[in-house]
């Protein structure tokens, strides 16, 4: 079973949202996505600066199984990248909600947080 933490929100394509309370967003990929990717040996950042709109490719992530689109869960603009994934990809495994986060973004309109899923959602969505 997957973990899922209540404090996040959540993407149909799995991607996890924390909500960092000051227009901006932090977003990785959830535990069941890296589970279904397997061991994960490249990360592919997006540019600072970039804007990324919701359900659009925004990131990259390799694994040895395959290679899966991350998808952006909100519009805005991208302000930081986790450049500790680019030595460590295997951190996405380890670490899918602590230090495997792979861009914050700064939101164009917080109510895209409205649109996505709570714990319970994505639960049933991955049941």
């Amino acid at each position: 079973m997957s973990t899922i933490p209540e404090n996040l929100k959540y993407a149909d394509s799995h991607e996890w949202v924390l909500d960092n309370g000051d227009g901006t967003v932090t977003v990785g990929i959830t535990d069941h996505a890296q589970d279904l990717l397997g061991d994960v040996v490249y990360v592919e950042l997006p540019e600072i600066d970039s804007e990324v709109t919701a359900t659009e490719q925004f990131s990259l992530v390799e694994s040895v199984k395959a290679a899966s689109d991350i998808y952006a869960p909100v519009n805005g603009t991208v302000v930081e990248v986790n450049d500790t994934l680019n030595d460590s990809p295997e951190l996405i495994n380890e670490t899918p909600y602590e230090g495997a986060w792979i861009a914050k973004i700064k939101l164009s309109n917080e109510a895209d947080l409205d649109k996505l899923l709570d714990s319970a959602g994505y639960a049933a969505a991955i049941a």
